[in-house]
């Protein structure tokens, strides 16, 4: 699964200003219900609910929250970069500052965890997530992570 395939320019938020964990997840909820079409107050709902099961804090500054919907038609990304780090209870106590926010249609359990593993993975090459961090704009961001996980997945 590529991620030109599930995160669209207009589910980028380039410059986020949120104060935690709870904001993040209302942000998340509200792009997302712009990009899929489903009530936002649900895909909260479902974020904070996988939340508290344990935190999707990785560690580096970098989280993947994640769930599963009804009336979703694939996988997609929402992917939010935030001006400061927050406190996410991240695996190794550091804020975060980038989310990758995953949400699949119910009963997709293979394609859910293809695209966490492929997340994860652009996650830790080397660097990336720094030049990742300097960008402005939706559409850089968004051509740079096509193009970089195209190379990544030539290697």
């Amino acid at each position: 699964m590529e991620i030109a395939q599930i995160l669209a320019s207009k589910a980028i938020v380039p410059c986020a200003k949120v104060t935690c964990k709870r904001q993040l997840l209302q942000l998340a909820a509200e792009r997302a219900s712009e990009v899929v079409g489903l009530d936002a107050h649900q895909i909260f709902e479902t974020l904070k609910e996988r939340e508290q099961l344990g935190s999707t804090g990785l560690g580096d500054g970098i989280a993947i929250p994640h769930g599963k919907l009804k009336g979703l038609d694939g996988v997609h990304c929402i992917l939010i970069r935030l001006e400061h780090g927050i406190e996410f209870e991240a695996v190794d106590d550091k804020p975060v500052d980038l989310a990758f926010v995953l949400l699949a249609p119910q009963g997709s359990g293979a394609d859910h965890l293809k695209a966490l593993s492929r997340i994860a993975r652009l996650t830790r090459t080397p660097g990336l997530m720094e030049r990742l961090r300097k960008m402005q704009s939706a559409e850089d961001i968004h051509e740079f992570l096509t193009r970089e996980a195209e190379e990544t997945n030539a290697a």
